[in-house]
């Protein structure tokens, strides 16, 4: 599964929107996080939520995939080719879980 990744979901002619992230905190510690933005589409995000820590990118990657799978059968899809729109909100939200200090830490 891929580190970052959109779902959509249309009800009503309206287009919802999620934007998920997984990366790594600050320090050398091994610990990552997930990120996430929703609302709606061509708008400004409205809720920004983060999960874990978690050991290691492969188990931020299991609960990725377990939330997916929850919201696929929600009706959402997960949209291939989509660019995120929301980066800038997420990179503020892991500035914030990581307690605002970045380390340095190239953000992928």
């Amino acid at each position: 599964m891929p580190r970052n990744l959109c779902l959509t979901r249309q009800c009503l002619g309206l287009v919802t929107r999620i934007e998920c992230s997984i990366r790594p905190l600050t320090g050398e510690n091994g610990l990552w996080t997930l990120l996430f933005a929703a609302g709606m589409s061509g708008e400004q995000p409205t809720a920004l939520k983060s999960q874990g820590p978690f050991n290691g990118p492969q188990a931020a990657e299991s609960v990725l995939t377990a939330i997916v799978d929850s919201l696929t059968l929600h009706g959402y899809c997960v949209e291939e080719q989509a660019p995120p729109i929301w980066s800038l909100h997420l990179q503020a939200q892991w500035r914030k879980v990581c307690g605002g200090h970045t380390g340095g830490l190239s953000l992928g």
